[in-house]
């Protein structure tokens, strides 16, 4: 019975820690943006780690590194000589 009065105190204290931590996490943002990284991973980039000879014919092209192509890409035809 005497170990009562040593665990209940030193449970009070642990509950309370994890009580302040969980408070600091969500009032610094941790949990704000949950499903933001599982999302990023789906548009990494590895252009520039793929091999020449396994890329699709569309990446041996020259297009830009991010995957976006140029906005006047679709405008412009092959015989426009404007330069531009």
């Amino acid at each position: 019975m005497n170990i009562l009065l040593i665990l209940i105190p030193i449970t009070l204290m642990l509950v309370t820690i994890g009580v302040l931590v969980f408070n600091w996490a969500v009032k610094s943002g941790q949990y704000d943006d949950l499903e933001g990284p599982a999302h990023r991973i789906l548009y990494d980039d590895d252009r520039d780690m793929i091999p020449d000879d396994a890329k699709q014919p569309h990446q041996k092209e020259g297009r830009p590194a991010s995957g976006k192509q140029d906005r006047n890409a679709g405008n412009r035809s092959d015989n426009d000589q404007s330069g531009a």
